[in-house]
């Protein structure tokens, strides 16, 4: 059986708001823990409102930021391991990401192109300009792009999408393992998005590469996920296989996301948001997302809820799936 390509393990990863005596703690990414089978390439979705953990999670896995506590295994070698500045590259072979905001990840004074040609050096992907400049061609060629369009040109001279998509085939330029997206459609007019997301699916198989996808927009998750991960307040609460999570959602989250997604013959209404609990409402005992569960019952408030196989590469943090047999939960 081939190693899984990506694993987390237990990981945390908690904020100090404020001051020493009166500032608060905050627990953005709480006891996450999945395997991202390595036997093909796949894209996993990581689907949550805005404060749910998800981007702490893209950044850790990135390495932008060090868990408090817990593991990520790339490949079955501990991310620890890159730690040392000497190691850097050899994880920038491996993981690169695109980030949601491509104006941000270019800077004004600079040629776009320069900074595909630098990747191309930097990485030891081509030993001198020549080689990287069919490099370069071969990565732009494969976002739809040319390099006699590119060259020379500031990233003002480009609309969002067409930055975007010279941000994913700088990503590409290493020939990486995975690709961390964090959120990278939300500065996209939504016209375009689903052009993004069709090159993920085909870029996943021409380049042999994983996605991890970090995004709030469930329709193109819907459509392009091999696996999907749901977090709420930093908790991953389900995990699986997207069929299997699409066909059959194993957490009441996981359902009112789905029922948000546009369908034909239904209005989408994009300003309906589930309300947030309060910091002291996310410190309290029993599951996070009883305030507002359409199935609570009394064990929900007292219990704290654990992880559970729903069925083979699938897994749901409801107590509904746990030991409390006594729960009616009101579902067929």
């Amino acid at each position: 059986m081939p190693a899984n390509l990506l694993e987390i393990r237990n990981l945390s990863r908690s904020f100090k708001l404020g001051g020493m005596v009166l500032g608060k703690r905050i627990v953005a990414v709480d006891n996450a823990s999945l395997r991202l089978p390595g036997d093909k390439p796949q894209i996993m979705s990581i689907v949550g409102e805005s404060g749910s953990g998800k981007t702490t999670l893209a950044r850790m896995i990135l390495r932008l930021l060090t868990p408090t506590s817990g593991d990520i295994v790339l490949g079955g070698v501990p991310l620890s391991v890159y730690g040392k500045r000497r190691n850097r590259k050899a994880f920038l072979k491996k993981v690169q990401p695109i980030f949601q905001n491509p104006f941000t990840s270019f800077s004004a004074q600079r040629t776009v192109d320069s900074y595909l040609f630098e990747t191309a050096l930097n990485l030891d992907v081509a030993a001198n300009r020549k080689e990287a400049q069919e490099v370069v061609t071969e990565v732009l060629r494969s976002v739809g792009l040319e390099l006699a369009a590119v060259k020379g040109k500031y990233p003002n001279q480009f609309s969002g999408g067409e930055l975007q998509r010279i941000s994913i085939a700088r990503a590409l330029i290493p020939k990486p393992s995975l690709i961390v997206a964090d959120e990278p459609v939300a500065m996209i007019d939504a016209s375009l998005r689903m052009n993004i997301v069709n090159l993920f699916r085909r870029l996943k198989d021409e380049y042999n590469v994983s996605f991890v996808y970090i995004t709030h927009d469930l329709s193109t998750a819907y459509y392009v996920s091999d696996y999907i991960a749901t977090m709420y307040r930093g908790q991953l609460i389900e995990f699986g296989e997207a069929r299997s999570i699409l066909n059959d959602p194993s957490h009441p989250y996981t359902e009112l996301l789905l029922d948000s997604i546009p369908r034909v013959g239904n209005k989408w209404d994009e300003n309906v948001v589930l309300s947030d609990t309060d910091a002291a409402e996310a410190g309290s005992a029993g599951c996070r997302f009883s305030g507002r569960c359409p199935y609570v019952r009394e064990a929900c408030r007292a219990a704290e809820p654990y992880m559970v196989d729903i069925a083979p590469k699938h897994q749901a943090l409801c107590i509904m799936h746990n030991d409390y047999q006594t729960i009616d939960t009101g579902r067929s």
